[in-house]
């Protein structure tokens, strides 16, 4: 295995997730747009989606790491940093990451948001690794969270179905166990694909206006077609490169954990790596697309289910808008 350069490894030693209350099934979308149950589940194998009713992403994450943190037992004040990927903050500014600090009572903790879309956790999580392995902390929080469903344009059939809410957030701790925690990291951008899927009006290049709001252009657009190509391609080569650059072959891997946005790319990334379908994680037909929640969503119940060991390989794999993707390799190390 080519291993990173380091005297301390960040490991996963803890998880939390939160999820609203509210449930759109698939039989609501029959009753607004042209489309219906069978239809929905053929072509992404979502079945329903969580919907949160009141706040802003703010919310979803502090509820998560809360979970988290009365699950670890872990004292906020114990914690040095905190990192929110997310694509739907509450605000411009100030950050969400200072919302949910203040939120929770983390008073010694510094934090910011990390914007890359569906890729955001993955990107956030190398980042708290190497905030981890540099020994500048010794805990730090990183979420995934977005409100899905306050960009969402429910008039448009093609990308309504798809999305959902959700947050869900892990600890990293440093360890002297090499074998252990964040093993590689493979990450990429592409700004060429910034018009198939984004959000056209809202930031400074076109900011809020009456033009941009009657053309409904603060939803997100997405050329289904185009980022489908892209991503199949994207997650199966990141994750089979991640792999080889780790030494490892399909029979390795313990589990995949891929970003749960289209149950046919999910799919297709798994062929390409050699791993059967009962070791990849999948809880997509539950939530929908979260963006950056789906992968840590996905770790929670997981390990909560006891379907998680300590030694396992995982490998987590993600596209999303920009284009950013990529893909983590991580031994588990929590018993």
């Amino acid at each position: 295995m080519q291993k990173r350069n380091k005297f301390r490894t960040a490991v996963i030693t803890g998880v939390g997730m939160y999820v609203p209350e509210k449930v759109l099934d698939n039989k609501y979308f029959e009753s607004i747009i042209d489309t219906n149950d069978e239809w929905i589940r053929a072509r992404t194998g979502i079945k329903e989606r969580r919907i949160l009713e009141e706040g802003g992403t703010s919310i979803l994450a502090t509820k998560a790491i809360e979970d988290l943190l009365e699950s670890t037992n872990t004292d906020p004040l114990d914690i040095d940093a905190i990192i929110v990927a997310t694509v739907t903050p509450d605000m411009l500014f100030p950050a969400t990451a200072c919302l949910v600090q203040d939120n929770i009572g983390a008073k010694n903790a510094w934090g910011y948001d990390l914007s890359a879309a569906c890729s955001g956790f993955i990107f956030a999580l190398q980042s708290g690794t190497s905030l981890i392995e540099s020994g500048q902390c010794e805990k730090v929080v990183v979420v995934g969270a977005d409100k899905m469903s306050s960009i969402i344009d429910y008039t448009d059939r093609n990308t309504c179905i798809l999305f959902g809410d959700g947050a869900s957030a892990v600890l990293l701790e440093p360890s002297n166990d090499l074998d252990i925690g964040i093993q590689n990291s493979i990450l990429r951008t592409d700004g060429s694909g910034r018009d198939v899927l984004r959000m056209k009006a809202g930031g400074s290049l076109h900011p809020a206006s009456h033009e941009t709001i009657d053309n409904r252009e603060h939803f997100v657009y997405q050329d289904g077609k185009s980022v489908f190509k892209a991503a199949v391609k994207g997650m199966a080569d990141v994750a089979v490169e991640i792999m080889e650059k780790s030494g490892l072959t399909g029979e390795d891997i313990a589990y995949l954990v891929p970003h749960q946005a289209n149950l046919r790319i999910i799919d297709a990334t798994a062929r390409r790596m050699g791993i059967n379908p009962e070791r990849v994680t999948i809880n997509i037909e539950k939530y929908g697309n979260t963006t950056a929640a789906t992968i840590p969503l996905c770790l929670t119940e997981y390990y909560r289910d006891g379907k998680f060991k300590k030694g396992d390989n995982i490998i987590l794999s993600a596209f999303g808008g920009g284009f950013t993707w990529g893909a983590v390799h991580l031994v588990w190390g929590i018993e």
